[in-house]
């Protein structure tokens, strides 16, 4: 599981602009606004060969009881909880204000590590000024602009130092199949693990989150291992109370995604699949893990003669990027199809680990190009060369040609097409690499 670092700080010092600094891009809103950044933004990235997620909180007052402010305040909290390292932002431009001085309280309740950001430090002149910060009582202290990045390559060297090592999952050898369900709020989730264990583990509660944290079950079943990972809920955040728990579900969710080897995500079947029920399975598709859509309460939905086809079309217009994922239609109440699920978990587990020699590859390529050939683009023929598979879980394959920026994004849908269409891998996102390289008996590709 990767290391989960947080950054966290009262609004407007440029919590946003540093994650974006940190993992390359350009993933959360940033506007000269104070709290425009209405809840976390999740990234991964890397630095002197240390692989960490990131977690960008929403804007931190200490104050707040009531409203927007009150619910970033406790999801920052959440994430301090739940990180291995907080970064933690000020500016040098207001100096030190209440704010961060209880932000900074709140820190020492925190046992893991905290380095202190004195961000939009943009010239010589300012330095002088930094040295003040350290009234907040933490030891590491990092003068950086996070909009110029001058001085974050010093932060990230000292936050590579602390953070533990991310343990590849090609590198676990386990038996045990880990299985994350996953949805909103009041889907069934709990009431699902409870029907496959076939006993009242958790409590089921028509109350939505009434699960509060991720809690694994150990199922074993015709010689097989399961362990269940049932979560608290997502919601999307201007849904959350801020005086109730349901604003720490998206770290444990994190969690539960970067421990799984399968997430199983549970629809609504009533209610139909939502931009949220969205972007859970995007979480999941990003960390390429195994995938399931299971659309829940089936038995309260009215059925016609096209219902599940036409349900399946709508999940396909909501989430386009999880066609390769299998649908099944359950009820976790009367067991509908839940004997299933299991079958369809192992099948997408071993689709995951897939692997295929350079031969099968390199004859799926071939067959491929021979469909369509390669895009000419800017009057030069993109080629491909070879293929090689890369890693598993999930399957990446490595493809060397004459110019990787030549490859279009059609093309290379049209690739993965093929590729699915040739190779057992339902349920499990397949990585597409492709790497330039010249061929020297290419006379085109010394022009």
């Amino acid at each position: 599981m990767k290391p989960i670092v947080a950054i966290v700080g009262r609004p407007n010092v440029g919590k946003s602009t540093l994650f974006n600094r940190i993992v390359g891009k350009k993933a959360a809103i940033v506007l000269d606004t104070p709290g425009v950044t209405r809840d976390r933004n999740i990234g991964d990235a890397t630095w002197a060969g240390i692989d960490f997620s990131v977690v960008d909180t929403g804007g931190f007052e200490p104050e707040a009881e009531s409203g927007i402010l009150a619910s970033m305040r406790r999801q920052a909290l959440l994430a301090i909880e739940e990180a291995e390292a907080v970064i933690f932002v000020v500016d040098v431009q207001s100096g030190i204000l209440p704010a961060d001085r209880e932000v900074a309280q709140i820190l020492r309740q925190y046992t893991g590590h905290v380095l202190l950001a004195v961000n939009k430090v943009d010239g010589q002149h300012q330095d002088p000024a930094v040295g003040e910060f350290y009234e907040l009582g933490v030891d590491r202290l990092f003068a950086v602009s996070a909009e110029h990045g001058r001085g974050v390559g010093l932060l990230l060297d000292a936050l590579a130092e602390i953070l533990p090592p991310y343990k590849d999952e090609e590198d676990d050898d386990t038996d045990e199949i880990r299985v994350a369900l996953l949805g909103r709020p009041n889907v069934g989730k709990s009431t699902l693990t409870n029907r496959l264990l076939g006993e009242e583990r958790m409590i089921v509660d028509s109350v939505a989150g009434t699960t509060r944290d991720a809690i694994d079950s150990v199922l074993e079943l015709n010689g097989k291992r399961y362990v269940l990972i049932d979560t608290a809920g997502l919601r999307r955040s201007r849904g959350i109370d801020p005086h109730s728990s349901e604003g720490y579900s998206v770290m444990r969710t994190l969690r539960a995604i970067e421990r799984c080897h399968v997430a199983i995500v549970l629809i609504d079947g009533p209610e139909g699949p939502t931009e949220q029920d969205a972007r859970i399975v995007g979480m999941a598709n990003e960390k390429g893990r195994g995938l399931i859509l299971a659309v829940n309460k089936w038995d309260l939905v009215h059925k016609e003669s096209k219902t599940a086809q036409n349900y399946r079309e709508q999940l396909e217009l909501k989430m386009p990027f999880a066609s390769y994922a299998p649908v099944t239609f359950i009820s976790g109440l009367t067991g509908q199809r839940v004997s299933k699920l299991l079958e369809m978990v192992d099948q997408v587990r071993e689709a995951h680990r897939f692997r295929a020699t350079t031969g099968l590859l390199n004859r799926w390529l071939q067959d491929a190009m021979a469909k369509h050939s390669p895009p000419v683009v800017n009057g030069r023929r993109l080629r491909l060369y070879y293929a090689t598979q890369a890693r598993i879980a999930p399957p990446t394959i490595v493809v060397s040609c004459n110019d990787e920026n030549a490859v279009h994004f059609s093309y290379k849908r049209f690739l993965l097409n093929q590729f699915r269409e040739a190779f057992p891998v339902e349920g499990t996102p397949v990585r597409l690499v492709f790497r330039g390289k010249k061929n020297p008996f290419d006379m085109e590709s010394e022009e």
